[in-house]
């Protein structure tokens, strides 16, 4: 053994060059092991401690110390210094909650991989409407298509078709999904679509040329698409076309690439057919695309296309390009520093994402927020690094919801979302990211309870709060907002102080979604709520529609109630 440790010592002697790249090598491996046990260890998740602020004197369920109004941070966030945390923000043990300060490694995204592997599914996502035949020389869904012979299942045909906009999914063989538009193909006996889905027991995926076809509830006409294109609806033809669609293409072989193609080369966002003519613009106040008219006006075939409506010269089909409207994207700073300090407030869930991405694109100018979100800033919410208190953005977002906090505010849009709605969507954000989902074990775990035992009560709290200690408080439900965007972020605009075009409020509308909008059809096949859930959130809800009354404000939607 020592003749040989001999020899070794000579030859890397005689090769040094040899011997400090086998130091090297062996530094940097004892690095890895390093960092990887540095990243490795798993950290705990705090449980929610607060205690509800009082509600005007109304006595509320799940009574408990909960202060979850203060400090809130969204998880994805990265830590800073000297920004505002509260007491949540360690675990019992001490240590930071990774579920708060996001998962950079991709732990949240494998966390909503997951979720997706799991037969979760939207409340009344898709309807079943039969079986139909099929032919592989002229398909009954002649959309996009795919095949998996070993996971296929119903909940991932539709979703896939749901994602790009398609109204119909079809499985057939047990493994292969075919989206579309049309059904083209007559009905079939329910007996021969009796094949097994390849990816789940229980799911009947077709049979031999045999489609088992689905209708999806929540692919709305607003959202169907056209290849890269999105169907917008049938409109009246304008009163002045050539101010309205300023270029005009005669077509006599129309179809809708063809004006899609068009359009979107000649950098407009909107397609309109009309019949044998392709009309190119943007939406404006000679051609807002608010009165939908029934697609039956614009039922005529295209002269290029059997299955296809090109509209007529008095009714247009249009469809969105994807052809940017830059009427809107131009954003920026306070050229001078506000006087005074208004509130984007809500209850988290309640989409104040979404209402700051439209405010900034309704304004021009950014957003501030009472926290910091890395994962905001770096998909533009450039107000996001600010402090709250700068005085340059247009409105600053928060989530608290004590007295204090309030009063530091000069005026505030409250954002109200139905609590079943909020929770859930609050629930998703922790356990999945902003866009991502919380996984099927965490709804059937004890993490879904102990959230709603926490955050229901919190959800009226907030709202009572702000009615409560609020200077000039505009109160907006978030599904009016969903329903009737112009005439609402025209209200929210008022507020601000800021003047804005009715034509960039038309482009807003075209560009409403943003980077934060989760998949249409990924929810639960089951109700999270239990009984005893939902009569705490009953009471709430009654507690804070009677708030709204008293002050002479429109009270909460009929869909919040009853459950």
């Amino acid at each position: 053994m020592a003749k040989l440790w001999l020899k070794v010592q000579r030859y890397l002697r005689r090769k040094p060059v040899r011997f400090f790249t086998f130091l090297a090598l062996y530094l940097m491996a004892g690095s890895l092991v390093f960092l990887h046990s540095g990243f490795g260890g798993q950290q705990t998740t705090p449980q929610a401690q607060a205690s509800p602020p009082s509600a005007e004197g109304a006595e509320l369920p799940f009574p408990g110390d909960l202060h979850l109004g203060r400090g809130l941070q969204e998880p994805g966030e990265a830590p800073s210094i000297g920004r505002r945390h509260g007491p949540w923000f360690k675990g019992k043990d001490g240590a930071t909650d990774r579920a708060k300060l996001g998962d950079y490694g991709g732990g949240t995204w494998s966390r909503a991989l997951k979720g997706r592997a799991v037969r979760e599914k939207e409340e009344e996502r898709a309807k079943y409407i039969g079986c139909y035949l099929d032919d592989t020389q002229s398909r009954a869904l002649r959309g996009v298509s795919f095949f998996d012979y070993k996971k296929m299942t119903v909940f991932r045909c539709q979703d896939n078709c749901a994602e790009r906009g398609y109204l119909y999914a079809g499985l057939e063989f047990g493994a292969e999904c075919y989206c579309g538009h049309k059904i083209q193909a007559p009905n079939a006996s329910e007996a021969e679509c009796d094949m097994a889905c390849k990816g789940e027991r229980g799911g009947m995926c077709g049979g031999a040329n045999r489609l088992s076809v689905y209708r999806l509830q929540l692919a709305q006409e607003s959202t169907r698409r056209y290849g890269s294109a999105i169907f917008r609806g049938c409109f009246r033809r304008p009163d002045n076309l050539s101010l309205a669609l300023p270029v005009t293409v005669a077509m006599p072989n129309m179809s809708v690439d063809k004006c899609v193609d068009l359009c979107t080369e000649k950098e407009y966002p909107l397609a309109a057919l009309g019949g044998t003519a392709c009309h190119c613009g943007f939406p404006t106040t000679r051609f807002p695309l608010h009165e939908r008219e029934d697609e039956q006006l614009c039922a005529h075939k295209c002269g290029a296309e059997e299955f296809e409506s090109c509209g007529t010269p008095s009714y247009f089909i249009v469809y969105q390009t994807q052809v940017q409207d830059n009427r809107c994207m131009d954003r920026r700073f306070l050229p001078a520093k506000s006087q005074q300090l208004i509130a984007l407030a809500s209850f988290p869930g309640a989409g104040n994402t979404w209402a700051r991405h439209l405010i900034e694109l309704a304004t021009g100018f950014y957003t501030g927020s009472y926290y910091f979100d890395g994962s905001l800033y770096n998909k533009g919410f450039k107000g996001e690094r600010d402090h709250w208190r700068s005085g340059r953005t247009i409105c600053i977002k928060t989530h608290e919801s004590g007295q204090k906090e309030i009063e530091a505010f000069d005026a505030a849009i409250l954002l109200i979302r139905n609590p079943y709605k909020a929770l859930m969507a609050e629930f998703n954000r922790k356990y999945g990211g902003h866009i991502g989902f919380a996984a099927h074990a965490h709804w059937k775990g004890k993490e879904w309870p102990e959230f709603v035992r926490n955050y229901a009560p919190w959800w009226a709290t907030h709202t009572l709060d702000w009615l409560r200690f609020g200077r000039k408080v505009l109160v907006v439900h978030f599904e009016d907002l969903r329903r009737d965007l112009f005439a609402q972020l025209g209200r929210m605009v008022a507020l601000l102080g800021v003047a804005a075009r009715e034509d960039r409020l038309l482009c807003v509308e075209s560009q409403k979604d943003g980077n934060f909008k989760r998949s249409g059809l990924r929810k639960l096949e089951f109700d999270p709520y239990t009984a005893d859930m939902q009569r705490s959130i009953a009471a709430y809800i009654r507690t804070v529609d009677a708030a709204l009354r008293r002050r002479n404000l429109t009270g909460l939607p009929d869909d919040y109630f009853p459950r």
